[in-house]
């Protein structure tokens, strides 16, 4: 069996005061090599919960990550992961941030510095190789954080609400770099956005996770993506197909939304 398979996933936090908190029950889920993939869903319905546990950071409380045959029982160099905030170290400079896993791995210097300036050609940053990383936009900033991952070279990318602290435009770009990537590597991405809008654009597939205790709702099946690599972001949005696909996911999350308030209102003592 290729690719990731998610069987049975069951995350159960047990909190100081001894009260439970039921993350995800039962997900089941395949993704298939070389498929990138959004999930998306209202806050508290186990999204980072699900990619961390895939990523090998958390043992669920019963069923099993299976990549390429293999339980997963740890992280592993085969997923790389890229966060909300890029984890990077700010007094390094770009090239020093970059060639740190492969440094690490004790990999030749002169592979790593070709890797290096090959992965700066790919995420346009190649006039600032030797700039402190605290010297960058965010938006620069990020663009780093996705060439430290390549670096490893994984053959799956987890990213983690890698473009939400991004402005409206840089936002949009690096939408379209993380497409760029999937098509020149071919890895298997998995991305947690709570943007509809961006889960549309980036997923071949779309999963929607539902709250209390985390599980999958609904799947879409997508050809945002493809069309993100020939079309330009903005005719894409604006297609009727596009639009009237996002307004029914809206719909589907804002009335989940308004049931956790619901409920949330009802817990509260008169």
């Amino acid at each position: 069996m290729s690719g990731i398979v998610a069987d049975n996933i069951s995350m159960v936090f047990t909190l100081p005061n001894g009260d439970q908190v039921h993350a995800l029950n039962n997900v089941n889920l395949n993704v298939k090599d070389g498929e990138i993939i959004s999930v998306l869903g209202p806050s508290g319905c186990g999204k980072t919960t699900l990619l961390n546990i895939i990523a090998g950071f958390l043992r669920p409380t019963s069923g099993k990550i299976i990549r390429e045959n293999v339980e997963v029982t740890g992280p592993g160099s085969d997923r790389g992961m890229v966060f909300q905030q890029g984890a990077l170290f700010e007094w390094m400079t770009v090239e020093k941030n970059i060639a740190f896993g492969p440094k690490m791995a004790g990999r030749p210097a002169a592979e790593t510095k070709r890797k290096v300036d090959e992965l700066l050609q790919i995420v346009g940053l190649q006039d600032f190789g030797k700039k402190p990383v605290y010297q960058l936009s965010g938006g620069m900033q990020q663009r780093v954080a996705l060439a430290r991952c390549l670096a490893n070279d994984p053959e799956v990318i987890l990213m983690d609400e890698p473009l939400g602290a991004l402005d409206a435009l840089t936002r949009e770009k690096m939408q379209s770099l993380v497409l760029k990537l999937w098509k020149e590597t071919r890895k298997t991405i998995i991305l947690i956005t709570h943007s509809v809008e961006e889960a549309l654009f980036l997923g071949e597939r779309l999963i929607v996770m539902a709250p209390r205790p985390g599980r999958i709702l609904r799947e879409y099946e997508l050809p945002f993506a493809d069309r993100g690599l020939v079309e330009s972001p903005r005719q894409i949005k604006a297609s009727h197909e596009f639009v009237e696909t996002r307004e029914e996911i809206l719909s589907l999350i804002w009335g989940m939304e308004e049931e956790i308030m619901g409920n949330d209102q009802e817990l509260e003592p008169a």
